[in-house]
């Protein structure tokens, strides 16, 4: 897949099938709209186009709500969309300016010169433009004064799958990990560098490595202890990884600490791709150490058992 940094690098190819959008998540309902655009430019022997904002919109447009998380950060959407076989990704950077270009400014100006679109692929409720005044009618009504197809994927196409962004980070916030994955059709995941700690864990016997997320809109999960995949390099280890403010010791910072079975390697500084398979239990107090560490032990097992079977 290309990957493109702004519409002015994006050079002609065969038969542009295209579609745009945030695409936060990647999820079921976006996979759809995927699959159409990939059927569409094999049966024409042309190559699939997706334009996506970044960054998301809503971060642009109201600075101030520092309320929203994203599900995934622009390099995760990037490998995703590469491994659902998109062969362009054309990132429009998202400005206070941009967000003024009026829908059918966007449709003469990108999707007809720049890109010279054969198809264009959208969700039911997609909507572009200045207030989001483009819409699918206006798009239909105006198809043979642009010289491509518009095709839009069904609400009930969409809907069946009873998906949105929206939702799956509801699931997310509210331990229901599980959801979201099926949500997602894959599992949530997060990554980040591994920095110091304070080292507590190895004096119980649960040494752990302290992750950083860099990306601050990235959305962490709810507090609690979790059953995890974790990436390191290209292998893949068993772990349980616990998110919160360690209230057995008074903490107020949150932390995400990753305990990998197994493991003893020094891996300071460098990146982990952590897999969430599922909820083991939320945040809790203890009355002292030993509690904590006779729970951990009872979350390990717990751990074990759903990634032997997930």
């Amino acid at each position: 897949m290309r990957i493109y940094e702004g519409i002015e690098q994006f050079k002609p190819v065969r038969y542009p099938v295209v579609t745009s959008g945030t695409f936060d998540g990647v999820h079921l309902g976006h996979q759809k709209i995927l699959q159409k655009i990939k059927e569409d430019a094999r049966r024409n022997h042309g190559e699939t186009v997706i334009l996506t904002f970044w960054p998301h919109p809503k971060l642009v447009l109201n600075p101030e709500d520092r309320s929203l998380r994203l599900l995934t950060t622009f390099e995760e959407k990037a490998e995703l969309l590469e491994e659902l076989g998109v062969d362009h990704l054309i990132k429009i950077p998202f400005t206070k300016k941009f967000s003024q270009t009026s829908s059918d400014r966007f449709i003469k100006e990108i999707l007809e010169k720049k890109i010279a679109t054969k198809e264009l692929v959208i969700g039911y409720d997609h909507r572009f433009g200045r207030n989001r005044e483009g819409s699918f009618d206006y798009l239909k009504a105006h198809a043979s004064d642009y010289g491509f197809k518009v095709i839009e994927i069904p609400r009930q196409d969409i809907d069946h799958i009873g998906v949105s962004s929206t939702k799956i980070r509801s699931a997310i916030n509210n331990h229901k990990i599980h959801m979201a994955n099926k949500l997602l059709g894959r599992t949530y995941s997060i990554t980040g560098q591994v920095v110091s700690g304070n080292r507590l864990g190895q004096t119980i016997g649960f040494p752990t490595a302290n992750i950083r997320i860099n990306h601050q809109h990235k959305l962490v999960p709810a507090e609690g202890a979790y059953a995890v995949k974790v990436i390191w390099k290209q292998g893949q280890f068993d772990g349980m990884l616990n998110i919160g403010f360690r209230p057995t010791i008074g903490g107020v910072n949150k932390s995400i600490e990753v305990h990998i079975f197994g493991f003893n390697k020094d891996i300071y500084d460098h990146n982990l791709k952590i897999n969430f398979i599922k909820l083991i239990r939320k945040e809790t107090k203890f009355n002292n150490l030993e509690e904590l560490r006779l729970q951990l032990g009872k979350d390990l097992k717990r751990a074990q058992k759903i990634l032997s079977n997930p």
